[in-house]
């Protein structure tokens, strides 16, 4: 099977997502068509981790974040030739779009160029973060005319699926997941340091301000550091402030393991999530996890079992300090979160089903064809 995958942010968790589904469905040909944003991750330095043998990357020159219709109109023209070509080298059985912004131009694209199978995965919806109701409502506004251009919405948590219920959209999920093939590590400690880490870029969805809040608030603890794994814009980046914070910038993925593995809670601040990938990896590497509720985040612990949530600054204090004093508990809760990551976010099990997506839209699109001609048939 062919399969086209459009992605605007090709960086952090959605090409992680894309990446995933590459490894995952190893026996089909993938076809990445990408934008870059480079003050987060060039997109040569991503593709490096991608499989060498079953994928091939287009670059979409005018994908761009921010909203311009302008621009906008070039990057969906753009677009457009781009699945004409591979139409006409027959290199499309099912286009699968990621992000908001590749959602509404790949869908309009593939309209165009008369395409049905699209598959749309939000990774984590644009109006479910922002602070301007006006600016939220007119994201929802943009996601319902993408729906009007057709494809399945297949979101990647059931509180992302529920948002999307929510506006009148009807949707699916399919859960996020991570490689349980890789060995689990747990690094012994070799001091009292009591280690508390994030991951992932430093933007204003992962609310550094409220990390930095907590941070400051425990700096007299001289046992308790943070480490923010990851990089960002001096905008985003200069919010961390705080003395007992460490910024480590971007680093190879065995490294990061290697500081995930050795911390002792991860947390995650984050306005809202599709479903963190980094927040499961943590799972994976069995430790407790400490998250803000909201979307995304509200998927992934069974309170006080494996972690717990907050809604602001001083819960979340609470509750690294009760971890703080009662370590011996710590351990007990990341098995639990490595079990909870084995029974629902095996990625192997779940993104196979992606497959089986893809290939029911092929079905009834057959099926459909079918049904055309019989019905010109019995009318000749």
């Amino acid at each position: 099977m062919n399969i086209v995958h459009v992605v605007e942010p090709f960086a952090a968790g959605i090409a992680t997502f894309v990446k995933s589904l590459t490894e995952t469905l190893s026996n089909d040909r993938h076809i990445v068509i990408h934008g870059e944003r480079k003050p987060v991750m060039s997109a040569d330095e991503v593709k490096k981790s991608f499989p060498k043998n079953n994928v091939r990357f287009i670059k979409w020159h005018y994908a761009q974040r921010s909203i311009n219709p302008f621009k906008d109109i070039f990057a969906a023209n753009e677009l457009y030739r781009i699945v004409r070509t591979l139409q006409k080298e027959d290199a499309i059985d099912a286009v699968h779009l990621h992000s908001s912004k590749s959602g509404i131009l790949g869908r309009a694209a593939c309209k165009m160029a008369g395409i049905s199978n699209i598959v749309y995965t939000p990774n984590g919806a644009s109006f479910l973060g922002g602070k301007n109701k006006i600016i939220n409502f007119i994201y929802k506004q943009i996601e319902k005319i993408g729906n009007h251009f057709g494809g399945q919405v297949i979101c990647c948590s059931e509180s992302e699926y529920k948002e999307y219920k929510r506006i009148g959209i009807e949707a699916y999920y399919v859960n996020n997941g991570v490689n349980l093939t890789m060995p689990s590590i747990q690094n012994e400690k070799k001091d009292a340091r009591f280690r508390i880490v994030t991951t992932g870029r430093i933007v204003e969805q992962k609310n550094p301000s409220l990390y930095n809040s907590i941070a400051a608030y425990l700096d007299h603890y001289q046992n308790i550091e943070f480490t923010w794994v990851g990089d960002g814009e001096a905008a985003d980046k200069n919010q961390l402030t705080a003395r007992n914070i460490k910024v480590t910038g971007w680093l190879p993925a065995d490294e990061v393991r290697d500081i995930v593995a050795g911390a002792d809670v991860y947390i995650s601040t984050s306005h809202y999530e599709g479903l963190s990938f980094s927040v499961l990896e943590a799972l994976e590497l069995q430790k407790p996890v400490l998250l803000t509720r909201c979307i995304g985040n509200q998927d992934v612990i069974k309170c006080g079992i494996n972690g717990d949530y907050f809604n602001n600054e001083t819960e979340a204090v609470t509750k690294i300090l009760q971890y703080f004093n009662n370590r011996s508990m710590l351990k007990v809760m990341g098995g639990f979160s490595r079990e909870l990551c084995s029974e629902q976010f095996d990625q192997k099990r779940n993104f196979s089903t992606y497959r089986n997506i893809y290939a029911k839209n092929i079905q009834k699109m057959m099926f459909d064809k079918m049904q055309g001609v019989n019905v010109k048939i019995e009318n000749v």
